[in-house]
C-alpha cells in the first residue's frame, strides 16, 4: 500500500531497493555478520529478551540475528524484495511491510529501537515527526539507537553504490535539537569515520524519559 504521504523522493528510493535487492543481499551475505559497536552499547541497556524493532530491517540479518539469540523481535521495511528474503531466511520471524509514517503499532509496544542506516532515507520534515512518532511505541524508559549519515547537503545520489537513493546528510547540532524536540533524551551522540561503513556517520542513542 503507498500512504498518501509519501513522498516522490521516497518512492525512488523504494524502487532503488526493490530494483536492487539481489545485489543488496548478495553484498551483505558476503560480509561475516558482526554487531556494530553502537549495537552492542544498544544491547547493554535492555533486559533480557527484550521485545525489540528494527526500523529498516531489509532482508533481516540484524533482526534475524537477535530473534536467534533471544530477543523479540518485529522488523519492518518498506521494500517487498528484501522483506520476501528475509522471510524465506528467517522462517517465523515477524517481518512486516511497513511506511516508518505510518507504523502499525500499539503505543509503548517495545522496549527497543534500532535504526541503522534507515531514517537517513526520510526528508528531515519526515523524519522530525517520526522520531515523535517512535517514541510513542517505546515504553518509558526504552532505548533507541541510530546511525544518520552526517554532513550538509542532502540529495538524491548520482554515483557510487545504488545511484538514486534519496540521502538527508545531518549537522550533529541538528541532528540533536531534533531528537529532543521529539521527547528523547540523548545519551550519546558522535560522529564516526570509515567504522560499521564508509564515510561519516552520526551515531545516536537516546532513551525515552519519565
Amino acid at each position: 500500500m503507498v500512504h498518501d504521504n509519501t513522498t516522490q523522493l521516497v518512492l525512488q528510493t523504494i524502487d532503488v531497493y526493490e530494483r536492487s535487492a539481489k545485489e543488496c543481499l548478495a553484498r551483505w551475505s558476503h560480509r561475516r555478520h558482526r554487531r556494530p559497536p553502537l549495537l552492542i552499547e544498544w544491547l547493554r541497556c535492555l533486559p533480557a529478551g527484550a521485545r525489540l524493532l528494527d526500523l529498516g530491517c531489509g532482508g533481516g540479518r540484524d533482526a534475524g540475528d537477535l530473534a536467534q539469540r533471544g530477543h523479540c523481535m518485529v522488523g519492518v521495511d518498506r521494500t517487498s524484495a528484501l522483506l520476501s528474503a528475509g522471510r524465506r531466511r528467517y522462517g517465523s520471524l515477524p517481518l512486516v511491510r511497513a511506511d516508518f509514517r505510518d507504523l502499525p503499532f500499539q503505543a509503548m509496544s517495545f522496549d527497543g529501537l534500532w535504526a541503522a542506516a534507515s531514517l537517513m532515507h526520510l526528508p528531515k520534515s519526515d523524519a522530525r515527526r517520526v522520531l515523535s512518532e517512535m517514541r510513542r511505541l517505546v515504553r518509558s524508559g526504552g532505548f533507541f539507537a541510530a546511525t544518520v549519515t552526517h554532513g550538509m547537503k542532502s540529495c538524491l545520489v548520482t554515483d557510487g553504490w545504488l545511484p538514486g537513493r534519496y540521502v538527508a546528510r545531518w549537522k550533529k547540532d541538528e541532528l540533536a535539537r531534533a531528537v529532543r524536540r521529539a521527547g528523547w533524551t540523548i545519551l550519546e551522540l558522535k560522529v564516526i569515520t570509515n567504522q560499521e561503513r564508509k564515510g561519516r556517520w552520526l551515531n545516536l542513542l537516546a532513551q525515552k524519559q519519565g
